[in-house]
């Protein structure tokens, strides 16, 4: 194996890429790529800015993630969320690359009772999940030596989301009304970058054997689950200094009371065995990670 592997990050300035720069910064040589250096809905310039970074492992952390635009723009949710990892996938199989993509809960109806599985049905709600599924779907058709991790409600220290949103409007408003009956789980950047970088370093170490042993689809979230209104009352409770000690009120509502263009599934949490067994990876609690984040989110201030 070579020492310095050239590491392809698709993605690279978003929340997720901007965590793997720095968890596999010491891994090979880091190729960042982002939306202003290439136009994922153009397949000539995917196709050209792998075969020009020549890398050994690609980690896709693009995507198109504005939920409820994408019921308007179901032709560009496709094209980077589908067409091209489909390209990364083809590119990847032609140079012997590894690719690790990132897929999302929205794939799922929210209608199971328990912990989502991956071998459950996939039945998305809305324009997103399908692309994401469709991303999925075109990887695993092009089979070779792929990762797909399948994550769910994102945050972290940079990028446009939740925590960031509910600190913003916390020092705003007095209260918030926030949804209370959809159940996930929180997973930061830091946890998902940091647990891809554990399970890449073992499979290039070949620790899990060829290929055909560990290729495939893995839940990959932090541990735990609540409800967005449980999640906000968190971030406000560990959050006080951030806010110059202020706390809104937080007014629980069903999702009926937040209509949206795109519909929720109401249970996203996702089970996490199948990567324990294969990988033996375990990512911290979602109270832990928060706390985490939160820690890095006051040291730059």
């Amino acid at each position: 194996m070579n020492s310095r592997p050239r590491i392809l990050i698709v993605g690279a300035y978003g929340q997720v890429g901007r965590e793997l720069q720095r968890s596999f910064s010491d891994a090979g040589e880091i190729i960042a790529r982002d939306r202003d250096t290439v136009d994922l809905a153009a397949p000539d310039q995917v196709r050209a800015m792998v075969r020009s970074a020549a890398p050994a492992i690609i980690l896709n952390a693009a995507a198109y993630t504005a939920v409820d635009r994408a019921e308007s723009e179901p032709e560009q949710a496709l094209a980077v969320n589908a067409r091209a990892p489909g390209i990364l996938a083809e590119e990847a199989l032609r140079a012997g690359a590894l690719l690790v993509h990132y897929s999302t809960d929205y794939v799922f109806d929210g209608s199971k009772a328990g912990p989502w599985v991956e071998t459950d049905e996939p039945n998305p709600l809305n324009v997103y999940g399908a692309s994401k599924l469709a991303g999925e779907e075109v990887i695993q058709r092009a089979g070779g030596k792929y990762l797909i991790f399948r994550t769910s409600w994102v945050y972290g220290p940079h990028g446009q989301n939740f925590l960031l949103t509910m600190l913003r409007l916390g020092r705003e408003r007095e209260s918030l009304a926030i949804v209370d009956d959809q159940l996930g789980a929180p997973t930061s950047s830091i946890e998902l970058a940091d647990a891809t970088h554990t399970v890449v370093n073992g499979v290039l170490a070949g620790q899990f054997g060829a290929a055909s042993n560990w290729a495939g689809l893995y839940h990959m979230t932090c541990s735990g689950s609540v409800s967005w209104c449980g999640f906000a009352r968190a971030i406000f409770t560990r959050a006080q200094a951030l806010l110059g000690g202020k706390m809104p009120a937080l007014n629980p509502i069903p999702s009926s009371e937040y209509p949206t263009p795109a519909e929720r599934p109401q249970n996203s949490v996702l089970s996490n065995e199948k990567l324990h067994a294969c990988f033996g990876v375990h990512l911290t609690p979602w109270q832990s990670a928060l706390n985490e984040v939160l820690r890095r989110l006051a040291m730059a201030r």
